[in-house]
Parts: structure tokens; sequence; C-alpha cells
């Protein structure tokens, strides 16, 4: 793979180390249900996107009408209680600062809602790393991440063949083949590797590895 000139970054379960806070949030979102009593690894077997899925193989039956919206809410409670216990994944900011000493610009596209990113990205004072931190402004959650990262690459004035995309889900490999950029996916995450390997993109156990697979 070639060298870039500006990497887009996801945030949660890339450079952010939440596994273990979106396991327990997802535990508790089954409580009250059929899957009550799931079980960490019965969530990271069933896990895919968009989350809903999971939800409904979980529960062996489709959500009914509301209910998506209220495991979702209750999803985010959990979360966000859980949150002070995370930290930046092991290598990120070494890999932040090896792409600024290269000189290269780097970015956020995340789903997570736009003004709590930038709330947390900030917490963690790394924000300066970043020509800009985009989230979900006015979306339903729970969707694809192709039409953001439409409205993220215009943003950046960029070429798609200048950018890559490293994220640790199926979806951002989607969202970056939608716009004609390349991606590199990592383990990091909630998704097995094999689901990962299916896009077609190359799968990496850490941050470093990506970014030398990109020459950057």
């Amino acid at each position: 793979m070639t060298a870039v000139k500006h990497i887009i970054w996801d945030w949660n379960g890339t450079l952010l180390d939440d596994r273990d806070i979106v396991l327990d949030a997802s535990v508790e979102v089954f409580r009250g249900t059929e899957a009550e009593g799931v079980t960490a690894a019965e969530i990271i077997a069933a896990y895919t996107r968009p989350i809903w899925v999971t939800y409904e193989k979980l529960l062996g039956r489709p959500l009914r009408e509301g209910e998506w919206e209220r495991m979702d809410t209750l999803f985010h409670l959990a979360y966000e209680r859980l949150l002070d216990s995370c930290l930046l994944s092991g290598e990120c900011l070494a890999a932040l600062n090896r792409v600024a000493d290269g000189g290269r610009s780097q970015s956020i596209l995340s789903m997570a809602g736009h003004d709590h990113l930038v709330a947390t990205v900030g917490k963690f004072g790394i924000t300066p790393f970043f020509s800009a931190v985009h989230g979900l402004r006015d979306a339903p959650p729970g969707g694809g991440k192709a039409e953001h990262m439409v409205r993220h690459a215009a943003a950046l004035g960029l070429a798609p063949a200048d950018l890559v995309v490293i994220g640790d889900a199926a979806d951002d490999a989607v969202a970056a083949a939608h716009i004609g950029a390349r991606a590199v996916l990592y383990t990091g995450g909630m998704q097995r590797r094999e689901e990962l390997a299916l896009t077609g993109a190359p799968v990496v156990d850490s941050l470093m590895e990506a970014l030398d697979l990109i020459g950057a």
C-alpha cells in the first residue's frame, strides 16, 4: 500500500479502548428481555453492524416498534456512566505522533454523537492532532457510515486516493470504499478478525502495524 497524505481515524474501538465498557453496557441493555444473562462472549459472537441486527440475533426475534430506540438509549446511559474508566488505546499517542511527525494530516470520523465526541477527544488532550473531528449530527443512531464519510471527505478537500481510513469495524471499510479510499481494519474493537477480513481490507492487530502497512 502506497504512502498517503491523510489518515481518517475511527474513534471507538480504534483510538479509544472502550471494548470492555461496550460489552458491559450491552449486557445491561438485555436485562428484562429474553436475552437477559447474555455473556460478553455471546455478544462478541453475534456482533455485527448495524447494531440492531446484533440485538435481533441475541433476542432471537425482530425488534418491536420503539424497542431499538429504547435499547439504544439504555446502552448510551450505561456507556456514559462507565466512560470515565476508559483510556486511549495503548499505541494511540505514539501513532498520532508518528503521523504528525511524518508531515501527514489526520482526522476523526465517528458514529458517536458529535458534541459527545468533541468533548471526549478534548478530555484526552489530543484535539490539536486533528484537522477535523466529526461525529453524528441530527442522524438516527445505529446506521451505516458511508454517507457520513462522503461529507467528511468533502470537508477535508482531499482526493480519495490521498486518504486511508483506519477503523475497527467492517463498516469502516465499506465507508472507505464508498468514496474510493482505502481502509485498514484493526482488531481492537468488537468485530471478529474473520468478519473484518471478509471486507477484503487488510486486517492488523496494532495501530503501528496499520501505519507500517500504509507507509506512514
